[in-house]
């Protein structure tokens, strides 16, 4: 019984650890990219479902996070829910706050354009917050064929901005998406929280851009993308899965 005991123990806190209980299946492989335009080692993480549909989704992660921010049982399940058209996930690494664009420290956003995603095949790119910015920014850039923006960190100035998401005023102007609003050549989803502080601003840059929009009861944290994950992927494989 004791060694029962233990072993549930164990389980219990690795599941904590790592934050879900079951991948369904699904590989879990955590890599290195050694990149040219940012700093060399990135840490990146690759999920491989047991049947994958094909296609590639890449998600992006939010300031002062990492790609292991994503690793909870609600993206497990909804890569599990897609069955054989489930993708292939990458979790990049956009360090602390690079806001994923070409800036004084490093050029992220090629590095997720040119070195990170496959060069062939369907990808779709999404992220949350920071990394909702640089889905937007960087999916008007690339062949994608889905865009997603959960909680996209959006400002409607550059006074506005938190400190370090742009190098000077020059570095917001030149990536201002709500008075430069790109050319997007895929779809683009839009959602955002009732009680996120970027609410307004996503709803009026939604809008702007013709966007799949959609707001839901909610504020700016983790339990807002694990309650809607499943809808995201629903999004990205209606459009991306063959």
């Amino acid at each position: 019984m004791a060694v029962v005991a233990a072993i549930a123990v164990y389980v219990v806190a690795r599941d904590l650890l790592r934050g879900y209980w079951t991948s369904y299946g699904a590989r879990v492989v955590h890599y290195t990219l050694h990149s040219r335009d940012v700093r060399p080692d990135l840490h990146e993480i690759r999920i491989v479902p047991p049947n994958d549909g094909g296609w590639t989704l890449v998600l992006l992660h939010g300031r002062s996070s990492g790609p292991a921010s994503f690793l909870n049982q609600a993206l497990f399940d909804a890569i599990h829910s897609l069955g054989p058209r489930a993708p292939v996930v990458l979790l990049l690494d956009g360090g602390d706050h690079s806001y994923w664009h070409d800036r004084a420290d490093g050029k992220w956003g090629s590095m997720v354009l040119h070195e990170a995603i496959p060069e062939h095949g369907r990808v779709a790119i999404g992220g949350v917050s920071m990394g909702g910015y640089g889905a937007l920014l960087l999916g008007a850039q690339g062949h994608f064929c889905a865009i997603g923006g959960h909680s996209p960190a959006l400002w409607f100035a550059g006074a506005d901005t938190p400190a370090g998401a742009f190098d000077d005023a020059e570095d917001f102007a030149r990536h201002d998406l709500i008075h430069h609003p790109p050319h997007y050549r895929a779809p683009v989803w839009i959602d955002v929280g009732t009680q996120d502080p970027f609410h307004d601003a996503a709803v009026h840059y939604a809008h702007e851009i013709h966007a799949e929009l959609h707001v839901w009861p909610g504020g700016h944290d983790g339990a807002y993308w694990r309650a809607h994950m499943r809808q995201y992927f629903s999004f990205y494989a209606r459009h991306c899965a063959a």
